[in-house]
């Protein structure tokens, strides 16, 4: 048998504690999630931001939408929820415009189609079944803030390549790069041409939708049809932990 959390319907909106995730609060969240597909564990979203790494910075100015793809270091004791630390290309102009507003970072994990021929219940509800995509996504939002000071800007760019290199060996193997293996006036100059950027982070919701709202038997199909996929492994855990539990 699989599932995470008891079965619901997918219009279910609401639990015990009130207004559903994603619900248009004012302050509230900044994506849509059934109570089935919420994960709030600070912990648990902290880790996945960890091994997603890359994130999405969407600001607003002016009426218009910016966003920019970029590595994110995650240092999770500098503030309550923790704060993201990353740099741009001082010539990407989202920095200034995005400097002290609030911003938007999302982190993609896993994520593949779901066909309904995955579901057994396709041949006992007459077909009514429709696909649907399965994911894994946390959100972040807080204030934008630009670093400039030469000496931090140095710390982020070698805490994140440490952190990457680190990821890197464990992975595949061989030696770790260093910023100190460049030389000392490459890396000054490399550094006068990027900005550093830090969210602390206000708001942090996760989204782990993995057909939790479907029956033990669909769950298992979809299990099954994923195997074998690159995204397999991730989305096949959690469905597997044990009832009212949530795999990590």
């Amino acid at each position: 048998m699989v599932g995470v959390r008891s079965p619901r319907t997918v219009d279910d909106r609401r639990d015990s504690r009130g207004p559903a995730f994603g619900e248009d609060v004012e302050g509230g969240p900044t994506v849509y999630v059934p109570a089935h597909f919420a994960e709030d564990r600070l912990d648990v979203l902290h880790d996945t931001i960890e091994r997603i790494s890359l994130g999405t910075l969407v600001s607003a100015a002016d009426g218009r939408l910016e966003a920019t793809h970029l590595p994110f270091l995650l240092d999770r004791d500098r503030g309550p929820k923790g704060t993201l630390v990353g740099h741009v290309a001082k010539a990407n102009r989202q920095w200034k415009r995005a400097a002290g507003a609030p911003a938007l970072v999302t982190f993609l994990g896993p994520d593949g189609y779901v066909s309904p021929s995955a579901y057994p219940s396709k041949a006992t509800s007459g077909g009514r079944v429709v696909p649907t995509w399965n994911y894994v996504a946390v959100h972040v939002s807080g204030p934008v803030r630009v670093v400039t000071d030469p000496d931090r800007l140095r710390d982020i760019v070698t805490g994140l390549t440490d952190r990457m290199e680190t990821a890197r060996v464990e992975a595949r193997g061989g030696a770790p790069w260093s910023v100190s293996d460049a030389p000392d006036d490459f890396v000054e100059g490399r550094l006068r041409a990027v900005v550093g950027l830090e969210v602390p982070i206000d708001n942090i919701e996760g989204k782990w939708k993995l057909s939790q709202n479907r029956d033990d038997a669909d769950q298992e199909g979809v299990a099954a049809d994923l195997a074998g996929t690159p995204v397999a492994a991730a989305m096949v855990e959690r469905l597997r932990a044990p009832r009212g539990t949530i795999a990590r």
